[in-house]
């Protein structure tokens, strides 16, 4: 009999998870390697939410206006740190060329796909399984602070409701009887129905390492240094720990997925988003469902350990260490929209993004090498993991996905 192919999968978030996953059903020999273990970095942090209605990218029409001002101001939920500027110009100069109606609309078409059936996906993936447990149906619940509010956001609503997401509207006192935990200065709430989100990322990724070493896959805990090429393909995996030989691999390390492209001569166009929350231990309410505060741009998610609101974004090097002014504007946000709430404590958290300049993520081939890209999801990434892992499971064993792969493809930026 020929032995199973011996494929590595490296970062073990829930891009990486997946693939793996995934890979060991089709009958792979399959490692997942990972620096700091399952689901340590974004996988972890995130705001749980199954983002099915997230296809509108940042960089709408019109960002071009409003984004240095929002970096100037802050109380509004764009940070930037500045030193790191001048790197970040090559990224920025594609990110606003990619801000205009057709580039979000072309961003959109690529992000349906993946998205759309997130839910559904997760539970493919889990079925049969004790990570099932951790997700749970729920619906998702824009808070503004009034119909004025709303309105402003009408191109992407408008969008939206081309694709079949329309928002069932609450004004008024009425807002409170449908969301108790409102305060008074939300007026308007725009819910979209049949979602999802997690109860406990971190708890998930743990789980879906467990289904993979239960299924027959094993985990390694160390840094990838490099690839060993030879005519053209990958022949192991270099890492502080020795030489893993290996038919494929899958990078799928988040931001880090950009240095080690360099060891393939690709230079990925990707930076950075940073992202933050503040996971408030033992709330004194809960919403009925999860939220988006669109004021202070962060999901506001029930969890079973708490409550976690999440979001902002801050323009930086993935190197630096977390910055006070997102998480005390988080704070504020709090307060504005829920001033009722006590907790006894909150964890702060500050993760990494991995964004590309056209808001879709590289999934596919690099060249011919053997080597395949799952990364730059940028604030989809625990929506789209499962799909990703299986259609880079497709890829491998040779099974052709039935979609559309161009808007992914992994060797688009040279």
């Amino acid at each position: 009999m020929t032995p199973p192919l011996k494929t590595l999968v490296i970062g073990a978030g829930i891009c990486g998870l997946s693939s793996a996953i995934w890979l060991r059903r089709a009958g792979h020999d399959v490692m997942l390697i990972d620096k700091d273990g399952p689901g340590a970095g974004a996988s972890y942090g995130n705001a749980g939410l199954l983002a099915q209605w997230a296809m509108i990218p940042v960089n709408t029409p019109g960002i071009a206006r409003t984004g240095l001002k929002y970096m100037l101001d802050p109380n509004e939920p764009l940070f930037m740190q500045w030193r790191y500027f001048p790197k970040l110009v090559p990224w920025l100069l594609k990110f606003m060329s990619n801000a205009t109606d057709k580039g979000v609309r072309a961003t959109v078409d690529g992000l349906m796909p993946l998205i759309a059936d997130s839910v559904s996906q997760h539970e493919a993936l889990t079925r049969g399984t004790a990570a099932a447990k951790w997700i749970t149906n729920s619906d998702i619940t824009y808070a503004y602070a009034n119909r004025k509010a709303f309105d402003k956001d009408s191109y992407g609503w408008n969008l939206r409701r081309e694709l079949g997401y329309i928002p069932e509207l609450v004004e008024g006192p009425a807002v409170q009887e449908a969301e108790p935990m409102a305060g008074p200065n939300i007026q308007c709430l725009a819910t979209l129905k049949g979602h999802g989100h997690i109860l406990n990322p971190g708890a998930y990724c743990d789980a879906l390492a467990q289904v993979l070493q239960e299924e027959g896959g094993t985990i390694c805990q160390a840094t990838v240094q490099d690839f060993d090429i030879r005519d053209g393909k990958v022949k192991a995996v270099i890492t502080d720990r020795g030489t893993l030989p290996c038919d494929h691999a899958v990078v799928s390390a988040g931001i880090w997925s950009k240095e080690l492209m360099t060891k393939l001569g690709l230079k990925v166009v990707m930076e950075a988003e940073r992202g933050y929350h503040l996971h408030l231990k033992n709330p004194s309410q809960m919403p009925r469902n999860p939220m988006m505060l669109v004021k202070g741009k962060f999901g506001v998610n029930p969890m079973s350990s708490g409550l976690r609101c999440a979001g902002t974004v801050e323009l930086g090097d993935h190197n630096a260490p977390l910055s006070n002014a997102p998480l005390e504007l988080i704070r504020k946000n709090i307060k504005w929209a829920f001033p009722d709430l006590k907790y006894d404590e909150a964890e702060e958290w500050m993760g990494f993004r991995p964004s590309t300049p056209d808001s879709l993520p590289l999934v596919g081939e690099i060249g011919g090498t053997g080597v395949f890209a799952a990364f730059g999801h940028q604030h989809i990434g625990l929506t789209a993991g499962p799909k990703t892992g299986r259609w880079v499971a497709d890829l491998i064993t040779g099974k052709r996905p039935n979609v559309d792969l161009s808007p992914y493809d992994a060797n688009r930026f040279g």
